[in-house]
């Protein structure tokens, strides 16, 4: 075989190669994302004095992000059986993610003094098997 026409099947093995390559590791990034579990977003607004919702529903071992709006004040949220804690600026979005790997009841709170009505400003997190 003559050197000009070697190169030229040289070439084309190798372009065949890279585009096999890719769609490998294409297909396996794609696999990939199947296996990663999607996350459900509830929405939460919280203002002087209260959560809404105040009553959540989440499944054992799924993956939630609970997507926090305060409306008027710098709120706190605290879930303390489950050692979790933010700050809810007004005007911004905060999330909060988490996974329950427990069934059970969990109340939540805010934990800044946000006036009177405060000590009501709770709810509770209801995590089935």
């Amino acid at each position: 075989m003559d050197p000009s026409r070697r190169q030229i099947c040289l070439r084309a093995v190798y372009g065949i190669g890279v585009l096999l390559s890719g769609a490998v590791i294409n297909t396996r990034a794609q696999g990939q994302t199947k296996n990663v579990a999607k996350e459900r977003v509830i929405q939460v607004q919280a203002k002087k004095f209260i959560y809404t919702p105040n009553q959540i529903v989440l499944k054992m071992g799924e993956p939630v992000v609970l997507e926090f709006t305060s409306v008027d004040f710098v709120h706190g949220f605290k879930i303390p059986d489950m050692n979790i804690r933010a700050d809810l600026p007004p005007g911004k979005v905060t999330l909060v993610r988490l996974t329950p790997d427990k069934a059970g009841e969990y109340d939540f709170l805010c934990d800044n003094f946000c006036g009177s009505g405060h000590e009501e400003m709770s709810g509770k997190i209801t995590v089935i098997g």
